[in-house]
């Protein structure tokens, strides 16, 4: 094609450049199918995607004059909040008499919380099992009319079940303590037991979740710290243990945050 000759897209094969977009503005007569006076919107009133392209550039084509949107307190409170770390509440926001006990006064309280129900599946499995067998047991003796050895198994029943109770009871009792100070577990009815460790000398801690753990939210929690002797290094069946995991090491490393929000939240009940 010689130097000043107009273009001529059917004699050369006309091309749009590979990388070329909207974004650049390119626009190649040989791909244009409106009139060169008027808009792609203008030439095709029925396309809706023309009509939103035409608005939207109407609209934001002055930065200056956009406005953000304004939401009211009432607004934002009604947003869900799903999406962040929730905050994993303890028991009471007070301590019970079962703990209160094992308090000093220049403790602060920060929550008590039982364990998971999964503790208490294997006394619940072997009252059930105990139960359908005796119960077997006890009608076959019935049927032989051996009656003493019906009674036996009654006995042996009845003891079985109080054990059961007692579990559950126990399991009730049993409470998992964080404080600013340290970390406890009480447990026991008849024989109490309290083991407690420092958070001062807390130098490693994790948890640990089974796959069933996982699904049912529970795991392990294990302590170390810088002596050889530790009246507590694993607790069992913790509910809920990565926020749970998450206060107490929030405890120990940021206990300024937690006295802020705390007093935030009671500045807030007050109100």
């Amino acid at each position: 094609m010689d130097p000043g000759e107009p273009r001529d897209p059917r004699r050369e094969g006309a091309q749009r450049p590979p990388d070329d977009d909207d974004a650049f503005r390119f626009r190649d007569p040989a791909f244009e199918d409106t009139d060169p006076g008027q808009t792609r919107a203008e030439t095709y009133p029925d396309d809706d995607r023309a009509t939103h392209r035409a608005r939207r550039a109407d609209e934001y084509e002055d930065p200056d004059q956009y406005e953000a949107p304004v939401f009211t307190e009432e607004e934002l409170e009604g947003l869900d909040r799903s999406s962040g770390p929730r905050r994993f509440l303890p028991l009471e926001d007070e301590p019970t008499t079962l703990v209160a006990r094992y308090l000093f006064p220049t403790e602060r309280y920060r929550g008590e919380w039982k364990r998971h129900w999964i503790h208490l599946t294997t006394p619940l499995s072997i009252g059930a099992g105990a139960t359908l067998l005796l119960g077997y047991l006890a009608g076959f003796l019935t049927r032989q009319n051996i009656d003493g050895m019906v009674t036996v198994a009654v006995l042996i029943w009845l003891g079985v079940i109080s054990w059961v109770a007692w579990k559950v009871f126990d399991w009730y009792f049993d409470r998992f303590i964080l404080t600013n100070k340290r970390v406890m577990v009480v447990n026991g009815i008849v024989t109490r037991k309290v083991a407690m460790m420092p958070l001062l000398r807390v130098t490693d801690m994790k948890y640990e979740q089974s796959a069933l753990g996982r699904m049912l939210s529970y795991g392990t929690f294990v302590l170390e710290s810088a002596g050889q002797d530790q009246a507590l290094r694993e607790v069992k069946h913790l509910p809920n243990p990565n926020e749970l995991y998450l206060r107490v090491v929030e405890e120990m490393y940021e206990p300024q945050a937690v006295e802020a929000r705390l007093g935030k939240d009671d500045e807030g009940d007050d109100a």
